[in-house]
């Protein structure tokens, strides 16, 4: 289970569609820049203007350019943004990372204020960074990160990115409009379990009942326990709990991590069918 990237200091944007990548038969690398916040830096050129020095960021849902780029790469800059208004995306011809070039890829035209600081904080020993390379430019390729070389591994995947940008923008409207109704996750699977989040700040959710009759009791799980995670999904808050057992099929075998007594261990439980 890996954790989720955070890019420090990100708002909450957009994830963008992106089109299609040019296809070679080889995988290629790309040299880059650990900088001392260990951002990964590399060079790029757009529509054969620059290079130009961009963030290379696996959590980053978009492609960021600044004003200045976008003026020297001749795109123009949408007017207007508004957090329940998609933001329109501009089109690259010809983005290019080393060997690597890709074509018709969306950026953002933003000078944004987190690269911003970076590039201030770095810019006499790396030069101007004006950018992020993000999702709709990764997500093409299996991407392997050879810190000792320093040099990204770039073997296309035949993955286009989906058009993730009506989506969120209907979530984020629906949390705007619905912040205060409940919701309900219904589980699947009947498991007999009742959680608890406890009050201190800790990891996981307390096992509060695990009735005699039910699948958790069957599978080991007793009042007390603390409930770390289930089927590989974190169970930090009693909603998590929740979203992880309405994945769960009745029948199939589940994995369910807790801690008991300071130590960790491993239980299996085969949740049963509902009426």
């Amino acid at each position: 289970m890996l954790p989720r990237s955070l890019f420090v200091g990100w708002c909450l944007m957009t994830m963008l569609p992106c089109a299609a990548a040019q296809s070679p038969a080889e995988s290629q690398t790309v040299p880059f820049q650990l900088l001392p916040s260990r951002h990964i830096l590399v060079r790029a050129k757009l529509n054969d203007k620059g290079p130009y020095q961009f963030i290379f960021d696996t959590g980053a849902p978009i492609n960021l350019v600044s004003s200045r780029v976008a003026r020297d790469a001749g795109l123009k800059k949408p007017g207007g943004f508004s957090l329940f208004r998609a933001p329109k995306p501009v089109e690259v011809q010809q983005l290019t990372l080393g060997t690597v070039s890709a074509a018709k890829i969306p950026v953002l035209v933003m000078d944004h204020p987190t690269v911003e600081t970076i590039s201030r904080a770095f810019e006499q020993s790396t030069g101007p960074i004006e950018g992020i390379i993000g999702y709709p430019f990764f997500a093409r390729y299996a991407l392997t990160v050879d810190y000792q070389k320093k040099q990204l591994l770039l073997k296309p995947n035949g993955h286009e990115p989906g058009d993730y940008l009506s989506d969120l923008i209907g979530r984020i409207a629906d949390l705007s409009t619905q912040a205060h109704q409940p919701r309900i996750t219904a589980p699947m699977a009947l498991w007999g379990l009742e959680v608890v989040k406890p009050q201190e700040n800790t990891s996981g959710v307390l096992v509060r009942t695990a009735h005699p009759q039910g699948a958790a009791a069957a599978g080991g799980l007793r009042k007390g326990d603390r409930i770390l995670t289930i089927d590989d999904r974190w169970t930090d808050t009693v909603a998590d709990t929740f979203r992880a057992v309405s994945l769960v099929k009745p029948g199939r075998k589940v994995s369910v991590l807790i801690e008991r007594n300071g130590q960790q261990q491993t239980l299996v439980v085969t949740p049963k069918k509902g009426l």
